[in-house]
């Protein structure tokens, strides 16, 4: 089980805390009636898919030996027009580098990677179910 917690600090602001105790922000943009001070929460869910996978790929190309002096990974997420602008297509593009990397291990990891291992990666391709609960205290 995973769990995070985010508390509301004014204006469109909130803040959480880490398992390891690192703070997080969200915000809006100024457009929208926030200050720009943290990450919109969109961008969450792509730093999501690209730290999992990253992580996932860079373990697997060790089991291989494969020689990994950096990679990046660049999303890039299209929305539709209309509200509630879901993601309709990510676009996710590795870039590798290393000595004498193989090409098809590296495509390997990262179909193992999105198709087996990242959660991130398998809750946005089959959805679960999000189950809502409230609680209102009158003070």
């Amino acid at each position: 089980m995973v769990t995070a917690k985010m508390k509301w600090t004014g204006g469109l602001k909130f803040e959480g805390i880490s398992a390891w105790g690192h703070k997080i922000v969200t915000d809006a943009d100024k457009q929208a009636g926030g200050e720009e001070v943290g990450y919109k929460p969109t961008e969450l869910l792509l730093y999501g898919i690209a730290g999992c996978t990253g992580i996932d790929v860079v373990r697997i190309l060790e089991k291989q030996r494969q020689q990994l002096n950096s990679l990046e990974i660049e999303l890039i997420a299209h929305q539709n027009e209309k509200y509630p602008k879901p993601f309709h297509t990510i676009e996710v593009k590795f870039t590798a580098r290393g000595k004498n990397l193989s090409e098809e291990k590296v495509a390997k990891a990262i179909e193992l990677s999105e198709g087996k291992y990242c959660v991130v990666s398998q809750t946005v391709i089959y959805p679960g179910q999000v189950v809502t609960t409230h609680e209102v205290i009158n003070e």
